[in-house]
């Protein structure tokens, strides 16, 4: 990356990437700053919560998408927005299908499934959640799991989220229907 001079003193540095199918940049970007301010005041993608600011809570990841096929959630207000230059991002304005105008017309199955249990109350730590089982369906297509491993797999997938108002067993809940409902993620008993 490229330094670009700025008369206000602040040193700025090119920055490019792919958000939810998306090119963005290059731009200038000023070094250290979060990836959740960029999509914030940059991107205009403002789905992604700040919420404990010392990457706790979990409530700001994205998924990094790599050329391998795999996925992963990656904190955005831990890491500055460099740390994604030249990836490939999604965040959770990038699950729902839109039509040719931008407006939602179909959820993805995570959040539906999340909406038909009634899994949230104020919605703040759900961008996080939506991502983490979003990761873990896509990893359970890549490697299914025996049904007896179901529970304990989502709990490893979901146990950094942090959600002040339900309890999680909602969240849990409709990830583990989610899973059972989907083809292919549970392998046959042997």
């Amino acid at each position: 990356m490229t330094a670009i001079p700025s008369a206000a003193g602040v040193d700025l540095r090119s920055l490019s990437m792919t958000i939810n199918g998306n090119k963005v940049g290059p731009m200038p970007v000023p070094s250290g700053l979060p990836m959740i301010d960029f999509l914030h005041e940059y991107a205009g993608l403002t789905g992604s919560r700040l919420g404990c600011g010392q990457g706790v809570c979990h409530a700001c990841v994205v998924i990094v998408d790599h050329p391998d096929g795999t996925s992963e959630e990656v904190r955005t207000c831990i890491n500055g927005a460099h740390f994604f230059d030249g990836k490939t991002v999604r965040t959770i304005e990038g699950h729902a299908k839109r039509n040719e105008h931008g407006e939602v017309v179909e959820l993805s199955p995570v959040q539906q499934q999340f909406l038909d249990h009634f899994s949230f109350q104020c919605g703040y730590c759900t961008p996080g959640f939506v991502n983490a089982t979003t990761v873990l369906l896509e990893r359970l297509k890549r490697e299914p799991v025996p049904k007896d491993q179901i529970e304990p797999t989502i709990m490893t997938a979901l146990n950094d989220h942090i959600c002040r108002c339900t309890g999680y067993v909602r969240y849990y809940e409709a990830v583990k229907d989610l899973v059972l409902a989907t083809p292919g993620l549970v392998k046959d008993a042997a």
